[in-house]
């Protein structure tokens, strides 16, 4: 088009002087190539504008490039009706209804049922040919886009949609399945069998049915609950839903661990018992704190720690310990600007923070403290009651004091790490004193020899590719073993994975490395 003008000009430029006619081409050209905002140059055969600085963009084809930006949001849009119309379709619709719902359907099986239907893969395959050319188009579009862009002072934000691969329309097949409940949709998560909600609310998921399979997965589902197993499979009974080996002898586990213990109480005697502070669930533990002394007031407006533990893996090597209670007794002056905040952290064989767990108060129907206040006292009975349902292992257990505070304004700066001084009427609000901190439960015998004996047997019977473990009643003791200590785990939020008690034990009290408890818990599934 320049050259064209070029020549247009050349015979306009005559009627002008000598001296004015290159002016004049020049002017012309840049009126009619940069629209009046630059100046047009030529130079190593590119001509280009060279803007004003009031129009630094006008290089920009600003006008084309919305175009195209228009017409690959288009193809986009088309890209994405393309999958819908694959999802309305009468092929992945049928393919839906005919999947089984009475049990749960892993990735694996899908994969199966999804290759073996024919009408649906030459549905596939029609969506397959025409996203290819889709892409194309898309392709094409796109390499125009970022060449009008390249005297841009911008580069166009644009990115080509990618196509789902089978695994991606698999998982979307079990989001179906088991997240499109009540007008809500989600993402289906196999590996923790739980569903994402899109819209916040877990409200989407519906039942997930049971596993079926070998050993102790259920041979069918219950009828009245399909997330529980209805039968199981020879060489296991039923047990709350859930498949158990048959052949275990209780007495025999109680060899290894003794779950059984005397003190059978229902949840209103421990409570009572709790009250009364009774000598049989003393559990006898060491206090530790570096910030805080029993029987002292201190200033509590800052965190403070205290752990009571067991270290028995030193002197109590014979024993599991089970806690069914806290109980802690705080003072504080009279009208008090302190609200305390005790937060608990369990460690249930030793080990790090990061193989502990803490108690989510109140969540998932977890207990709360109680507070009793005591007569003619400032003092109050802090009491956390976990019961039968609740009672967890433990060898540490760490309470953590983060307390709210009224504080007077003369006391915010302060950073509270002075001596007491209870002579001073604002500071003494603020202070508090704890004593009695007691854990209560009881011990369980434990054979650490005897069992490390029936873990090296499966480990060296696993390493060396016999099978014979299969079934032996040693299997079946530690299956046993493993389903009773994991049932005593904390409860979860949905969709986090459960605390596995079992390979925590075997690593802090048998002393297994990580390669041997894959080995053997590999070996139990």
């Amino acid at each position: 088009m320049a050259w064209h003008c070029v020549s247009l000009l050349a015979g306009l430029q005559v009627i002008f002087p000598e001296y004015l006619q290159e002016k004049f081409v020049q002017s012309a050209l840049s009126y009619i190539m940069c629209n009046g905002e630059g100046e047009y140059v030529c130079r190593n055969s590119q001509c280009l504008c060279q803007c004003a600085e009031e129009f630094p963009q006008c290089n920009c084809p600003l006008t084309d490039i919305q175009i195209m930006e228009n017409m690959l949001q288009g193809m986009s849009e088309a890209w994405a009706n393309s999958y819908k119309d694959f999802e309305n379709s009468d092929e992945f619709k049928s393919f839906l209804r005919r999947l089984p719902s009475t049990h749960f359907l892993p990735v694996s099986s899908v994969h199966l049922l999804w290759g073996n239907d024919w009408d649906l893969q030459n549905r596939y395959r029609l969506l397959q040919s025409s996203l290819e050319t889709q892409r194309a188009k898309m392709q094409r579009a796109a390499r125009k886009l970022f060449s009008l862009s390249i005297r841009c002072h911008h580069n166009p934000n644009h990115q080509l949609p990618r196509e789902r691969s089978v695994l991606q329309w698999l998982n979307r097949v079990q989001s179906f399945l088991y997240c499109n409940e009540n007008g809500f949709w989600g993402t289906f998560l196999e590996s923790q069998r739980t569903c994402v909600c899109h819209t916040g609310v877990t409200l989407c998921q519906r039942p997930i049915p049971c596993v079926i399979g070998g050993n102790n997965s259920c041979a069918m589902c219950s009828l009245a609950n399909i997330s529980q197993c209805g039968s199981c499979n020879k060489g296991y009974k039923l047990y709350r839903g859930r498949c158990e080996p048959q052949n275990v002898d209780s007495e025999r586990s109680e060899q290894f661990v003794s779950f059984e213990t005397d003190l059978d109480f229902q949840d209103l005697e421990l409570k009572y018992l709790l009250q009364k502070m009774d000598s049989r669930l003393y559990v006898h533990t060491t206090f530790i704190s570096n910030e805080i002394r029993l029987d002292t007031f201190f200033d509590p407006r800052w965190r403070k720690r205290m752990s009571l533990t067991l270290k028995s893996n030193k002197n109590r090597m014979d024993y599991l310990h089970m806690a069914i209670g806290l109980s802690m007794k705080i003072c504080q002056m009279r009208n008090s600007s302190i609200d305390p905040m005790f937060f608990v952290y369990v460690n249930p064989f030793s080990g790090s923070h990061s193989e502990g767990w803490s108690m989510p108060f109140g969540e998932h129907g977890y207990p709360r403290w109680e507070r009793v206040r005591l007569q003619n006292s400032q003092c109050y009975n802090w009491t956390l009651l976990l019961g039968n349902r609740w009672k967890t292992f433990f060898e540490t257990v760490h309470i953590y004091l983060r307390s709210r505070a009224k504080v007077p304004t003369t006391l915010r700066n302060d950073t509270g790490q002075g001596p007491v001084d209870l002579s001073d009427p604002n500071k003494r609000q603020i202070y508090i004193k704890i004593s009695d901190v007691q854990v209560f439960g009881y011990s369980l015998r434990f054979n650490a020899d005897l069992l490390r004996s029936a873990v090296q047997q499966v480990n060296q019977s696993y390493t060396q590719g016999t099978q014979f473990y299969s079934s032996s009643s040693v299997m079946l003791l530690l299956l046993d073993i493993r389903d009773r200590i994991n049932r005593l785990a904390p409860p979860v939020a949905p969709g986090k994975p459960q605390l596995d008690l079992f390979s925590c034990m075997l690593k802090h009290r048998l002393k297994l490395n990580n390669s041997e408890m894959i080995r053997v818990n590999h070996a139990l599934d």
